[in-house]
């Protein structure tokens, strides 16, 4: 999606970027009588003078971290806009959409080059139809019903700019389990769910639709929320360009996260719902007793990954989407739209451009696809335990760079190989994704060319923010771990 996998967007950042003020706090009210004690023995000092310069670039850090807090309690206005700014926001609005639509056209044309370009138009009253819309709308609030359910923990977020926690409640697995056994009772009915592919360009208007509905509500309403809740990215006072990245930051209709609730459920098992009908829809054209090796494979990489993003669904609170990103156009067209109607493109493909692969090459994408997601989880689950508990004696190897802000720099195990090594996995996996479509067409392979230029912008941003809050512990990291995703390469 635009903002972020996982899948964003559950992915999982190398740190939030919201402040911790009361590890700040903490951490002052315990450095003010060593200070004290520190300015009167310098004096009658002997030690040497690299200890000093120690104590130098200590002072210094936390006085830039007490700056940086001071500059961002006088405005919270951002003073750069990012995503080309008020133009560039208003063009995304309308290519963003374009662009899912030019791939699915193009996936239905016989041969799916680039040199067919543009693709024949359908007409425009084809595109739209009230039942299928009515279908969308069910999906939606039955996965909103889902989540309402009280089942599962609830746990705190990170602290928000004025210090309150909000509450979230886990269940986002046990509502993949309940929409499973919704999908297997239609099936038993004999539902023809390959209905998906053959209204496939309708269910994208319809979510189209949707989603640009959902951010206009979402703007009206924030509209009257206080400032303390409004995103810090999205509150630059320019319509479009806070209608476009969220300009509240966690936006609730009683305890009910619209934000939250979007980021993995609609979206997310919809993903999954579309590739099963797509693998229906390719036995039924095809007269198949069962799917081919290629569809086998893109079903299972990417049920591995979205039962994974939904075991694992704490971690997204950690992530930029949640701690940093207003709700807006973006987040709402990309976890509505995006992820289940770009994200099933390899499947979409297969449909129509069948490609049959050898048991080898098939066995080499799997152990591609492994390493991959070798990498991602163990990458996030080694952050994740170390942001959850630094004292734990079963991570005592790991190294890390103290921080003003109270929390830690990893600068080894994943962490130490690449600044972002969860990235380095997902880009892994989705090579791996898209390899069982061959190599007739490069319009499969669309996924991980998006995927490297998405992560790689996100990277950017994690990079400016991390800067600014951390300051010269940021910069002594940099030098540590000098690659950012690729190593010896970017």
């Amino acid at each position: 999606k635009p903002s972020e996998n996982n899948t964003r967007r559950y992915n999982g950042e190398p740190d939030s970027t919201e402040r911790n003020e009361t590890s700040c706090i903490i951490l002052e009210q315990k450095l003010k009588p060593d200070l004290e004690i520190e300015r009167v023995l310098e004096q009658y000092s002997l030690h040497p003078r690299k200890e000093e310069k120690k104590k130098e670039e200590r002072h210094s850090e936390k006085k830039f971290f007490e700056t940086i807090k001071t500059i961002e309690k006088a405005s919270s206005k951002p003073k750069e806009l990012e995503f080309g700014g008020r133009i560039g926001t208003f063009m995304l609005i309308f290519f963003l959409p374009a662009t899912v639509f030019y791939l699915l056209l193009m996936c239905k044309q016989d041969d799916p080059s680039l040199m067919n370009f543009p693709p024949p138009l359908p007409a425009l009253e084809s595109l739209w139809e009230a039942r299928v819309f009515g279908v969308f709308l069910l999906w939606f609030f039955l996965q909103a019903l889902f989540y309402l359910l009280p089942i599962g923990k609830v746990v705190e977020g990170l602290p928000l700019s004025n210090g309150r926690k909000l509450q979230y409640r886990i269940n986002g697995f046990y509502a993949f389990i309940l929409t499973a056994a919704a999908i297997g009772a239609l099936l038993y009915f004999q539902f023809e769910l390959h209905y998906l592919y053959d209204h496939f360009m309708q269910f994208a208007v319809s979510a189209t639709a949707f989603s640009m509905a959902l951010s206009i509500y979402l703007y009206i309403r924030s509209l009257k929320a206080p400032e303390e809740e409004l995103a810090p990215g999205g509150n630059s006072g320019y319509f479009v360009y806070d209608f476009f990245t969220g300009h509240e930051l966690n936006p609730r209709i009683g305890s009910f996260d619209l934000k939250y609730f979007c980021e993995l459920r609609p979206g997310l098992i919809g993903w999954i719902v579309i590739n099963l009908a797509l693998l229906l829809a390719e036995m039924k054209i095809h007269n198949q007793s069962m799917p081919s090796l290629s569809m086998i494979l893109v079903n299972s990489f990417q049920l591995l990954y979205v039962v994974d993003a939904l075991w694992n669904e704490e971690a997204i609170l950690t992530t930029m989407d949640i701690t940093h990103d207003g709700f807006g156009f973006m987040l709402a067209f990309g976890d509505l739209v995006w992820v289940p109607f770009v994200y099933s493109l390899q499947a979409f493909y297969l449909v129509g451009h069948p490609t049959a692969i050898s048991w080898p090459v098939a066995a080499a994408i799997i152990i591609l696809n492994c390493i991959g997601y070798y990498i991602f989880r163990s990458a996030n689950s080694q952050k994740n335990n170390f942001r959850r508990n630094p004292a734990d004696p079963k991570l005592a190897y790991l190294k890390f760079i103290p921080t003003a802000t109270g929390k830690g720099l990893l600068v080894t195990g994943w962490w130490g190989f690449v600044r972002h090594p969860n990235y380095l996995g997902d880009i892994i996996m989705a090579l791996a994704w898209s390899l069982p479509c061959g190599f007739n067409h490069i319009l499969p392979y669309f996924y991980v060319i998006y995927f490297i230029c998405l992560l790689v912008h996100r990277e950017a941003r994690d990079e400016h923010h991390c800067k600014q809050k951390y300051g010269v512990a940021w910069e002594r990291y940099c030098q540590r771990v000098p690659y950012r995703i690729f190593p010896y390469i970017y």
